[in-house]
């Protein structure tokens, strides 16, 4: 094998399994049960959340997703919204330290919302909007604990809680992040997404935008490969003559 032969069949090597490897980590930044918009600022009121469930297998459909609210920081005044094909089940709990509001103390609240009766087949996800009547003051983040059952009897248990400082967990929480009351990043004007029907096409969020980023990335590294292989088939064949 010459030379140049074997100087492009390495570069064609380490560039393809570079862009399998980035492309792949798009796949798996997309793939987890996710929490929109990211951030709220504390004490939020009349406000939506939207939880996109991602549907990761190829022989199965979702078929159930159970959301467990926070009950030490709990959200206020949950409703949820109708999706076609899916019935949803609120259920509340004694709170041990009531709330104390404008409109008088609250002694319950949501702890967990059921969605059953729909299915989410592969390559699809569904938007799950839930509208809450104030978010709490006293917290700087909000897990939504999260179990996501399939059709062959899989459980996917998005429970996991990242700590400062460590990787992301393998199955992570949908987690809201609430911030100083005014300060400007925080999302509360609107929720990310709106989606109607299976929902296979959303607007752009963070998440997809990541996606999208590390597909574009893996894209750039083909072509980085591909130019440091005709540098070498030049450099080689200037080298001969």
């Amino acid at each position: 094998m010459s030379a140049t032969r074997l100087t492009l069949r390495r570069a064609a090597t380490v560039t393809a399994l570079t862009a399998a490897s980035v492309l792949a980590a798009a796949g798996i930044a997309a793939a987890h049960v996710t929490v929109h918009p990211e951030s709220y600022a504390k004490g939020a009121t009349d406000g939506v959340l939207t939880f996109r469930v991602p549907n990761e297998e190829d022989t199965a459909t979702t078929t159930k997703v159970q959301v467990y609210l926070p009950t030490d920081h709990p959200v206020l005044g949950v409703l949820v919204t109708p999706h076609d094909g899916w019935t949803a089940k609120v259920t509340t709990t004694k709170l041990k330290t009531p709330v104390k509001t404008d409109d008088g103390t609250i002694t319950e609240a949501a702890s967990e919302i059921t969605w059953t009766g729909g299915k989410i087949g592969a390559g699809q996800f569904e938007d799950f909007d839930v509208a809450f009547g104030q978010l709490p003051e006293d917290a700087d983040q909000l897990a939504f604990k999260t179990l996501q059952t399939y059709s062959d009897g899989k459980v996917v248990r998005w429970i996991e809680e990242a700590q400062s400082g460590d990787d992301e967990p393998e199955n992570p929480a949908p987690t809201l992040k609430l911030t100083a009351a005014g300060d400007d990043s925080a999302a509360a004007a609107a929720p990310a997404t709106k989606t109607s029907g299976k929902a296979t096409t959303t607007a752009a969020d963070s998440s997809d935008s990541t996606a999208r980023g590390l597909g574009i990335a893996g894209l750039i590294v083909g072509a980085l490969g591909l130019a440091a292989a005709a540098f070498a088939v030049v450099r080689t064949r200037g080298a001969k003559s």
